[in-house]
C-alpha cells in the first residue's frame, strides 16, 4: 500500500546558486565571462594549430582534441545554468537529465584518457626520439585518440541505463547547478548499488588505468631527462613535457578533491564550488598553461600576430 502512494519522479529541480541569492548577479557575470573566454580560448588553439603546418605534429594534434573536449566540456554546463540563472526553480526532466549525465561522464572520461596518451607522446619523444616519427605516425595517432572518444561514449551508458531504472518517489530536488552522478544519487528510493558498482568499474577503466599510465610515462620521462648531463638539455627535454604536467597535476588535484575527501568533509555548498573548479577552472587554465608555457606555440602565435 505504501509504494501505491508514491509518487514516481519524472522531473527535477536544480537548486543552482539560488541559496547565494546576494550574490547572483556578480555570479552570473563572472561566469558569463569564464565560458566565454573558455570558448575564446580554446578556439583561438583549435584555429592556431590548424592554420600552422609547423605545428601538424603528434603533440598539437592531441591538444587540439583536448582543446576541443574543453569546448565540449562547459557547453553541456554552462549554456543550460546560465539560462535559468534568475529562475527560482529550474525544470529538468529526466531524460534530459540522463543526457547531461552521460555527456558529463564522457567527457571527463575522455579528459583523463587523452592526458594518458599525451603523456605517452611525450614519453616517446623523450625516452625514444629517434624512434618518435615511427611510432607516433599519423595512423597511430588517429588510432589513439579515435580509442579515447569511443571509449569515452561507451562508459557512461551502464550509469545511464542503471540510472534510468531507479525508482525516484522521494525528493525531486538537486541541490547543484547540474545533474551530477553523485547529486543525483541522493534521491532514488531504491538500491543504488548497481549504479555504484558502475561507478567503481568506470573509475577503474577511464581513471586508475589512465592515470596509472600517465604516472608511469613521467617516471620514465623523469628518469631519462637526469640522466642529461648538461643542465641546459635537461631544460630543454623538461620544456617539452611541463605544460602537459602542469595540466594533468590541475585536473587529476581537483577532480581528487572533488571525489575522494571523507563524507564528513563534504557539504553541498563546498562540493558545488569544488565541481565549478574541474568543470570551469580547468577548461579556462588549459589554453593559458599551453600558450604561456609552450615555446612553440608561443613562437607560432608570435609570428601570427606579425603576419596580420
Amino acid at each position: 500500500m505504501e509504494g501505491e502512494n508514491q509518487t514516481v519522479v519524472t522531473e527535477f529541480i536544480i537548486v543552482g546558486f539560488n541559496d547565494f541569492p546576494q550574490i547572483l548577479v556578480p555570479l552570473f557575470l563572472a561566469f558569463l565571462l569564464v565560458y566565454f573566454l573558455v570558448l575564446v580560448g580554446n578556439l583561438l588553439i583549435v584555429v592556431i594549430i590548424y592554420y600552422n603546418t609547423q605545428l601538424h605534429t603528434p603533440m598539437y594534434f592531441f591538444l587540439t582534441n583536448l582543446a576541443f573536449l574543453d569546448i565540449c566540456y562547459t557547453t553541456i554546463i554552462f549554456p543550460n545554468m546560465l539560462a535559468h540563472f534568475f529562475l527560482e526553480a529550474q525544470h529538468i526532466s529526466l531524460n534530459r537529465c540522463l543526457l547531461q549525465v552521460f555527456f558529463f561522464m564522457s567527457m571527463v572520461s575522455a579528459e583523463f584518457m587523452l592526458l594518458s596518451v599525451m603523456a605517452y607522446d611525450r614519453y616517446v619523444a623523450i625516452c625514444n626520439p629517434l624512434r618518435y616519427v615511427e611510432t607516433m605516425n599519423d595512423v597511430v595517432c588517429m588510432k589513439l585518440a579515435a580509442g579515447c572518444w569511443i571509449i569515452s561514449f561507451i562508459v557512461p551508458i551502464p550509469h545511464v541505463v542503471l540510472i534510468s531504472r531507479l525508482s525516484f518517489c522521494g525528493s525531486h530536488t538537486i541541490n547543484h547547478f547540474f545533474c551530477d552522478v553523485a547529486a543525483v544519487m541522493n534521491l532514488p528510493c531504491s538500491s543504488t548499488r548497481a549504479v555504484e558498482a558502475a561507478n567503481y568499474i568506470a573509475g577503474f577503466i577511464v581513471g586508475v588505468t589512465p592515470f596509472s599510465l600517465t604516472i608511469a610515462s613521467y617516471i620514465n620521462i623523469i628518469s631519462t631527462i637526469l640522466k642529461i648531463r648538461s643542465k641546459g638539455g635537461r631544460l630543454k627535454a623538461f620544456s617539452t613535457c611541463g605544460s602537459h604536467l602542469t595540466v594533468v597535476i590541475l585536473f587529476c588535484g581537483v577532480i581528487c578533491s572533488t571525489y575522494l575527501r571523507p563524507a564528513s568533509m563534504v557539504s553541498v555548498k563546498n562540493n558545488k564550488v569544488l565541481s565549478l573548479l574541474y568543470v570551469a577552472l580547468t577548461p579556462l587554465c588549459n589554453p593559458i598553461i599551453y600558450s604561456l608555457k609552450n615555446r612553440d606555440f608561443k613562437n607560432t602565435l608570435r609570428k601570427t600576430k606579425n603576419i596580420k
